[in-house]
């Protein structure tokens, strides 16, 4: 079954994949004129707005933190790691490279999803089933991203999560994983309950929290190692582009776990991101777009960029070859193939093992747990769109529920490797799929943000009207313009 998994996780992730993510994030930056630059300070100014016409749904920050919490999860803390073990230093250089690109996948489609978006009992409903059926027109390729996203986020996902959490906590209280893992399911399960009100109120306090404490604490153990800083980013140049002696020969590997870690650790382009995206209430859907490519560069661009510096500067990671063999090891400590330990180790040269081993195990806590909330609620806007018209709708929630909490648990005492192997396909099977489907929609994201900067000049608080764009099928906006 192992090998099964990962001849699956490489035809899924062939170079095609790489390559396509890139591409479209190149696309996406030129026919936007580059909105993740240009509307940089309306990004942050848009978090905290909200459109108050609008009773049902979330704030704008409340599904940037959802989206957030989504993001910044395990791959932050030992997704970098893995990055930096298998692709060298190099590989942050091509996180950051796709999150920049990336900002512009993510914007479109998240104004996408907005624009398609649905009121199902009281809840905003959308993401790329919605635009998949509504804006292409099809059905069947709608129905396959749904199960798709079922899948991963509601099976493969979230196992990443609390297989980290689990290890951590092993490894610095000496607690059982099954005692973790039984626990880590019991307060998920405390959560997702409460649907998405609950889970927006949980995300809005823990998550922001959580990634301004870690940076300054990445900020704190830096400036302690300063002097290595420069060399860290010079390094990291270097062996994104071959030109490091010791690692020139996996440079294949570099751009490859480069741009995998960053879609697993931003999202953009994944397709998850922008059913959050459809939850919010704003008056055009350029507003949410703007506010998801944000969250983007708060992701890669902060929290996962202290990890690796914090990583680098400490010296404390080895780089493995494809085939197993050790390329460059760690310095004055002991390591393994990549794992939490890498960040433990880290933040250990500056508060010591015990308090390193507890520091890392906290946030990875409150990282993971806030990531698990956001794939359940992920899976069941998907399970609603696939049978959310009929008396199934709440049995098969709960059958969700029990799946979500089964492999959290499954996740805890399984061997990592495995588990994000899994992790990596059901990425792949939503990207493949969405990535198409916002290439094929792109000429309706380019009028929606032309619509938004004219109505801006004009001195206005932009709205959105489909027919003045002869966007079709978007239900919700015509009614609420009738309104």
């Amino acid at each position: 079954m192992d090998s099964i998994i990962q001849a699956v996780n490489g035809w899924v992730w062939s170079p095609a994949l790489v390559i396509l993510c890139l591409g479209a994030g190149v696309y996406f930056s030129i026919g936007t004129r580059f909105v993740q630059i240009r509307h940089f300070g309306e990004m942050v100014k848009l978090l905290f707005s909200t459109d108050k016409t609008q009773k049902t749904g979330i704030s704008s920050f409340q599904a940037f933190a959802m989206a957030l919490s989504g993001r910044v999860g395990t791959g932050n803390i030992v997704g970098v790691a893995t990055a930096i073990g298998y692709g060298g230093p190099g590989a942050i250089v091509w996180m950051w490279l796709i999150a920049f690109l990336g900002a512009g996948s993510a914007f479109t489609e998240a104004a996408l999803a907005q624009v398609y978006k649905e009121n199902h009992h009281g809840q905003y409903r959308g993401g790329p089933a919605y635009y998949i059926e509504k804006g292409l027109r099809s059905k069947v390729l709608a129905v396959i991203f749904a199960v798709s996203a079922v899948v991963a986020c509601g099976v493969f996902m979230p196992p990443v999560q609390s297989n980290g959490i689990a290890i951590s906590f092993a490894n610095t209280f000496h607690i059982p994983v099954a005692y973790i893992g039984g626990a880590l399911a019991l307060l998920i399960g405390l959560v997702v309950i409460g649907g998405v009100t609950r889970i927006a109120h949980v995300a809005q306090i823990v998550a922001p929290f959580m990634a301004i404490v870690y940076i300054l604490l990445a900020i704190i153990i830096l400036i302690c190692h300063a002097s290595e800083v420069p060399a860290v980013f010079a390094d990291m140049i270097r062996s994104a582009f071959g030109m490091n002696e010791a690692l020139g020969g996996i440079l294949g590997s570099t751009i490859a776990w480069g741009v995998k870690r960053g879609i697993y650790s931003n999202e953009a382009g994944q397709g998850t991101a922008p059913i959050v995206a459809a939850a919010a209430k704003v008056s055009h859907p350029v507003k949410q777009g703007l506010v998801q490519a944000f969250s983007v560069y708060v992701d890669t661009l902060l929290v996962c960029t202290a990890t690796a510096v914090m990583i680098l500067a400490c010296k404390t990671y080895n780089v493995y070859a494809a085939d197993g063999s050790l390329l460059v090891a760690a310095e004055n400590i002991s390591l393994g193939h990549p794992d939490v330990s890498y960040t433990t180790a880290a933040i250990s040269t500056f508060l010591g093992m015990q308090w390193g081993g507890i520091v890392v195990s906290v946030a990875l806590f409150f990282f993971a747990f806030t990531t698990i909330m956001a794939y359940y609620y992920y899976a069941e806007t998907n399970l609603v769109y696939l049978f959310g018209h009929g008396k199934k709708e709440h049995i098969l929630i709960w059958v969700l529920r029990i799946s979500v909490l089964t492999m959290v648990f499954f996740g805890s005492v399984k061997e990592a490797k495995i588990i994000w192997d899994l992790g990596d396909i059901g990425v792949g099977m939503m990207a493949w799929i969405n990535i198409v489907a916002i290439l094929l929609l792109s000429p309706k994201s380019f009028r929606l943000l032309k619509s938004y900067e004219k109505q801006k000049k004009q001195g206005r608080d932009p709205v959105f009207d489909p027919q003045e764009l002869n966007i079709k099928n978007a239900g919700f906006w015509e009614e609420k313009n009738k309104e």
